[in-house]
């Protein structure tokens, strides 16, 4: 088989298989990038056991056949090639060649890779029995808006995972470590009530390959500990991925959303933002901790550690009753981080959870913050 691509096409899709492939792994396969010959498709392929990627191209090609290739020192070389075609010929050997460059690579036998299941982006499967269409670019800015909010520590098990939820109302993205929560709401009727939970590096993972995608429409399927997705791209070809699932769900997270507000605070994004990373500088080490105090349409943001103490007053807009509340400088700063514009912080009291959200109701996000309290 003899096939050339432009190599700027084939780095950019072998830039979305490189995060996935790993350099070292305790099964030696998975460190192996698979290529695939099916009639007019080439078929680039890979897995670190928690979460697999395909991708297929449109090329005039001949016959059929699977092969390993060893995956890093292709990628390099693909990244480095100095023409502006690639031309792969596949046999005994990978031939690479671009411009005046030539070289072959070994393959690896196929036998012992695993089986990789991807959905159809035409129909359920057994092995997807529930599926259904999401816009790329919604699905991307729910899991984008609640990832930071997923705990890094082993111990907190199942809050180490994004929490998708899909129902009559539309479809919930939600994360939490324990003292923060974020959620995110597409307005999107879904034809099956189902949760499941994606580990948070799986999570980097899908949201990198949707921002690949762009606009357009992704088919998303659930099967058993599984979660898929399938693109089709016009005049590229298919992007298939599928992701293992964590077991269980969360607990009743919604008794913690507070539903009353003793005071409300609309202010800028982004000023706010820069004031509170100023302030922080100066915070202590330990626990980050920023006062803010709230009081005739102003708030005075206040940080005081080993290295001096700093402050600084911004314009809000206030309704209700003067308070201050102290908080991890950067949960605050993350609850934050995925708005503009105008948002609102809403108090409901010294110490209990404060709530995050965007002035009007063309955004589904929030962000529940649990103010310190020593």
């Amino acid at each position: 088989m003899n096939v050339s691509f432009p190599k700027n096409l084939l780095a950019e899709q072998l830039g979305l298989l490189e995060r996935v492939i790993p350099s070292r792994s305790s099964n030696p396969l998975f460190t192996y990038l698979g290529l695939a010959v099916l009639p007019d498709t080439l078929v680039l392929f890979g897995s670190n056991g928690e979460a697999d990627l395909e991708v297929r191209l449109l090329a005039d090609v001949q016959g059929q056949g699977r092969y390993l290739v060893p995956a890093q020192p292709f990628f390099q070389l693909v990244r480095s090639l100095p023409g502006d075609l690639v031309e792969l010929g596949l046999g005994q050997d990978l031939e690479l060649a671009s411009g005046r460059f030539r070289t072959r690579l070994s393959l690896a036998p196929t036998e012992g890779y695993p089986e990789l299941l991807f959905p159809s982006p035409e129909a359920p499967s057994d092995a997807y029995p529930l599926q259904t269409t999401l816009s790329a670019e919604d699905l991307f800015r729910a899991l984008a808006h609640v990832r930071y909010a997923a705990s890094n520590e082993e111990y907190r098990a199942i809050f180490r995972g994004v929490q998708l939820e899909f129902g009559e109302k539309g479809v919930r993205a939600v994360a939490s470590d324990g003292y923060r929560l974020a959620l995110y709401d597409l307005k999107s009727p879904q034809p099956f009530q189902k949760k499941v939970v994606v580990p948070a590096r799986s999570v980097d993972e899908l949201t990198r390959v949707l921002k690949s995608v762009g606009e357009g429409p992704v088919v998303v399927a659930l099967g058993q500990g599984t979660l898929g997705l399938a693109v089709s791209r016009e005049g590229v070809g298919q992007l298939r991925m599928a992701v293992k699932l964590m077991e269980g769900e969360f607990p009743d997270y919604e008794r913690v959303i507070p539903k009353d507000f003793p005071l409300k605070a609309t202010l800028e994004v982004e000023a706010f933002r820069e004031s509170l990373r100023r302030v922080s500088v100066l915070a202590d080490r330990q626990n980050h901790r920023v006062d803010l105090f709230f009081q005739d349409d102003r708030v005075l943001l206040t940080a005081e550690g080993d290295y001096g103490k700093g402050q600084e007053e911004l314009p809000v807009r206030l309704e209700g009753t003067p308070l201050a509340v102290a908080y991890n400088a950067r949960y605050l700063l993350e609850a934050f981080g995925p708005l503009s514009g105008q948002a609102s912080l809403l108090l409901s009291g010294p110490t209990s959870p404060s709530l995050v959200r965007p002035v009007g109701e063309g955004e589904g996000y929030q962000a529940v913050v649990v103010p310190l309290r020593v």
